[in-house]
């Protein structure tokens, strides 16, 4: 038995995870090193990250500029939006709400807002707050945002125009990542508490936090100063654009953020939503929020680098597994700005990449601080994951497509002062069609920053210049329909691009 002793320990300690696996001694100055390369590589104006580990922001580094071709420096306490990684916060407000009495995750919707509808009636009374959290609701990934794309739309006046956007999955059978849900998650919070979203997230959560430089209106820059400039990315070059303001649909993704400041929220998060003896979150409510609500398929006949098991979406965070661990995390795209935060709760560990251009290295970042501090993996995620992004920037032909298939010389089939008048879209309200000194102005009744000159394309296509630079798109065209009598009728969209679609609109003319 003696002789056995040493040797069941021995066993005891190679089959136990926990005492066999040592934990890396990470290099932060090559950690440093690696990310000001990626930053160049990347052809990024800016990018800061930051990494939590055992309850404290254990790393920061800053790089490039605030804005192309000038001298400023971001640090750890730059503003950036955040985006869509606010959509945890929401989130985290109803599981308040929910431990205070005033809501029940499986509230419907209706209860709150008896105005929301969707495409069927019986799916409008059937939606709850889970529901509309997890992306389940029947729609199609962005389905909508072109309702509240810089509009001036109330969010009350974007939800009851829901109900005209088409079903693109069955009720509660397919993921459809949908931020007008988060707007309807937002206006029940203020209709509950009769406070904002922002005044509701100021005192719920970055009061406590001390989460002091944090803001959810732009109309605050200049007060916080130190604050990057979104770029949009045209023919390889970084272009600066302007601010756009999310304060009225901040749940879907309002906040603007620093390094510093994220990492108060993400070691909040792994610390399971305690601060000190108080605790924001209860049990249960933690457990809700990640949980998968909503699950897509993971390939298990071939790997993969991540060595992923399972994806799904919570309530606010998306939940899959790296490399064995439970990974918490969401991505956020702001007008200019790519952000990302990611947790692995069993290793107490957090990673938050904040950047100001259109072609973003944020899982390169994430990855590569992941590995180092879990010891995953050795590959170099900046340069696989760059190539990948080239090449799928290079094999985009859409555009490219449409130029080539212009046909010249060619003349619309009505006179221009025809296609003049005010169209209507069920979806979004007036867009407005104007002959102004010999040229076709296009304005949006909720949306002037969206004005555009349109120009002779092809037959009855014309082409959108835009008045103002865009992050997600830039080209367009727009095409005018006639009924037998060349008299014309309607509108068509084509603006390729991920994100805004402007097809949804459908615009048909009405007398004047």
């Amino acid at each position: 038995m003696k002789k056995l002793l040493p040797l069941l320990f021995i066993c005891l300690i190679y089959t136990s995870g926990i005492i066999a696996q040592s934990k890396p001694t990470v290099d932060l100055k090559k950690l440093d090193e690696y990310y000001a390369k990626m930053v160049k590589d990347w052809d990024i104006p800016s990018a800061t990250i930051g990494v939590v580990k055992d309850g404290k922001l254990v790393f920061s580094g800053s790089y490039g500029s605030l804005e192309q071709g000038k001298e400023g420096k971001p640090d750890k306490n730059t503003l950036y939006a955040i985006a869509s990684n606010s959509k945890a916060f929401t989130a985290t407000i109803i599981g308040m709400l929910v431990q205070e009495g005033k809501l029940n995750w499986d509230d419907k919707v209706k209860k709150h807002l008896p105005y929301f509808a969707l495409y069927d009636p019986w799916v409008s009374n059937e939606v709850t707050i889970r529901d509309i959290l997890s992306h389940r609701v029947g729609l199609g990934t962005f389905s909508g945002d072109v309702i509240w794309y810089k509009s001036n739309l109330t969010s009350e006046e974007i939800i009851k125009r829901v109900k005209h956007l088409p079903k693109k999955h069955d009720f509660r059978a397919g993921f459809g990542y949908s931020n007008v849900m988060y707007i309807t998650a937002g206006e029940i919070i203020k209709k509950v508490t009769g406070k904002s979203w922002g005044q509701n997230v100021q005192e719920r959560i970055l009061n406590p936090l001390g989460m002091n430089r944090t803001i959810s209106s732009i109309k605050k820059l200049d007060e916080k100063k130190n604050y990057a400039t979104p770029h949009a990315r045209e023919n390889n070059k970084n272009i600066p654009v302007a601010w756009v303001d999310w304060e009225e649909i901040g749940a879907l993704g309002g906040l603007i953020s620093s390094v510093e400041d994220v990492s108060k929220w993400m070691i909040f998060n792994l610390n399971h939503g305690r601060i000190g003896k108080d605790s924001l979150l209860i049990k249960e409510s933690r457990n809700m929020i990640w949980t998968p609500h909503n699950n897509y398929t993971v390939d298990h006949t071939t790997k993969n680098d991540l060595n992923r098991h399972f994806n799904g979406y919570g309530l606010g965070w998306g939940l899959s597994d790296y490399h064995g661990r439970l990974s918490v995390a969401h991505t956020g795209g702001f007008d200019g700005m790519i952000t990302a935060v990611t947790l692995i709760p069993d290793e107490n560990l957090g990673v938050v990449v904040l950047t100001n251009g259109m072609k973003s290295p944020i899982r390169a970042a994430t990855y590569y601080a992941l590995d180092q501090f879990m010891g995953t993996s050795t590959i170099d995620w900046s340069s696989k994951l760059l190539d990948k992004a080239n090449s799928s920037s290079k094999n985009d032909t859409r555009i490219s497509e449409r130029k080539e298939k212009r046909v010249l010389n060619t003349k619309p089939s009505v006179a221009p002062i025809a296609i003049t008048g005010t169209y209507i879209s069920d979806i979004y309200g007036k867009i407005k069609i104007s002959k102004v000194k010999d040229q076709l102005q296009m304005e949006f009744e909720h949306a002037p920053d969206l004005s555009a000159t349109l120009q002779h394309w092809h037959y009855d296509v014309w082409e959108i210049k835009w008045d103002k630079k865009h992050a997600w798109f830039n080209f367009g065209t727009v095409k005018f329909n006639t009924d037998n009598n060349l008299k014309v009728k309607s509108m068509d969209f084509d603006v390729p691009n991920d994100d805004i679609f402007f097809e949804e609109l459908k615009p048909y003319k009405v007398a004047e």
